[in-house]
């Protein structure tokens, strides 16, 4: 039909009554985006959706899947299965996983309370494997108590083949399923919430800053996990608190690292932010009233990792550089394949929206101006983390396990791209 034509009809059906402005401006405003990204901000208390694009689309996790790992092992422990001090050891299937990892032998004994701590912080895959196989017996049985606990917080659209997200069609969630696990988390478990906000984590000699960009740097931030595989591209799910407000926000299929930082910023800043003409914007219910869309994950492998890149994006390129050799200076090598730098400041203007190019100035470098809204380099104190039994506050710290000696010089050489199958990821 000539769209002359489609014009003339449209603007009669809208003289007529047929067709309302606001439906056709919600047919406007729903299309598909010129990007694959999924976002949702909610208030964590009521449950109420403040803002969603796409929210309900299947995603692939990547690392946020070690936000469920966390939850069914929380729940362990409140179910008096196992303790905080309860010594799990490390298997040959646990060593094998890819990066990032911590690496230790095979044999390495660690509790619950500190592998928790290195999955989170560090994202380490091994310790999430360790973490399971400790738990369930194997990755197939905790996997399935992985499913049927998030079909039980009424996340309807998440399957878990794996505790560590690493690349596998069977390992499927939603940015609604997200925001449904990060409530439930903030709500069963409490007394548990420095798991998800822990700044930096030392073991023996080495400070690894968490992933999370805005943990110490977002005013109110407070959580929770990053994520990135070639297939899903850089996800977030992030949490803030200010004036007994706390929301939560999720931004699945960012271009970068950064990138993700700064929408899940301007996500945060507009729900704390009163809004007069509130009113005005259509309301979307809760979280769990999303309906579920039936579809396939989209697959952002080429567009991430494609040969159009100078080197595939990752989350850890800089990991072993950047968090080793600055002893706990503020690092993030979360956008390295896309700043092409040590650190995930290193974003242009492009990558955020305009009116929230004070974010992104402050992800960059803090200045007088705007270091209070996200002061990158503000000082953290790291966690101790070690291998063993849990320790008694003052006991001697025994040289770490897997810890090179002090004689020996070791050369941080940027890690090789990683193929698709095998990709790091936090």
């Amino acid at each position: 039909m000539p769209r002359k034509k489609l014009l003339r009809i449209l603007a009669l059906a809208i003289a007529l009554g047929s067709i309302t402005l606001g439906s056709l401006l919600a047919a406007t405003f729903t299309a598909a985006p010129a990007r694959a990204e999924s976002t949702i901000l909610i208030d964590a208390d009521s449950g109420k959706v403040l803002r969603e694009q796409n929210a309900a689309y299947p995603w692939y996790p990547a690392s946020t899947t070690k936000l469920m790992t966390l939850y069914v092992t929380l729940k362990a422990i409140r179910d008096h299965r196992i303790t905080p001090d309860t010594l799990f050891t490390v298997s040959r299937n646990a060593y094998m996983q890819a990066p990032t990892k911590m690496g230790f032998p095979i044999g390495t004994q660690v509790t619950v309370d500190n592998a928790l701590k290195m999955m989170m912080v560090k994202s380490a895959n091994d310790m999430a494997v360790l973490i399971a196989e400790g738990v369930s017996g194997s990755i197939d049985k905790f996997a399935d108590l992985m499913t049927l606990t998030a079909q039980s917080l009424g996340m309807t659209e998440s399957n878990f083949v794996n505790p560590n997200g690493l690349p596998a069609d069977g390992q499927i969630t939603s940015a609604r399923d997200l925001a449904i696990l990060a409530r439930a988390l903030i709500r069963d478990f409490p007394q548990d919430s420095h798991y998800w906000h822990i700044p930096a984590i030392q073991y023996g000699k080495r400070v690894v800053r968490n992933y999370n960009p805005l943990i110490g740097r977002y005013p109110g931030a407070d959580g929770m996990k990053t994520g990135f595989i070639c297939a899903s591209g850089f996800n977030l799910v992030a949490t803030a608190t200010r004036d007994n407000k706390h929301l939560i926000a999720v931004v699945l299929g960012a271009p970068s690292g950064a990138a993700r930082a700064v929408k899940a910023a301007e996500m945060l800043e507009g729900g704390f932010t009163s809004n007069p003409l509130a009113w005005l914007m259509p309301s979307h219910g809760t979280v769990d009233q999303l309906k579920p869309i039936k579809a396939d994950p989209p697959n952002l492998k080429d567009e991430m990792c494609g040969g159009h890149r100078k080197r595939p994006a990752a989350d850890d390129e800089d990991e072993e550089a950047g968090a080793a050799e600055n002893n706990g200076a503020p690092t993030d090598g979360s956008a390295a394949g896309d700043a092409g730098g040590s650190t995930g400041s290193n974003v242009t203007v492009s990558e955020a929206t305009p009116h929230f190019s004070v974010l992104l100035s402050a992800l960059r470098a803090p200045s007088p101006k705007n270091a209070n809204l996200l002061a990158l380099d503000t000082p953290v104190t790291p966690i101790v983390v070690y291998t063993g039994p849990t320790r008694p506050p003052g006991a001697p710290v025994p040289p770490p396990v897997g810890e090179p000696s002090p004689k020996v010089k070791v050369a941080h050489a940027r890690p090789k791209a990683k193929s698709a199958k095998h990709q790091a990821e936090q």
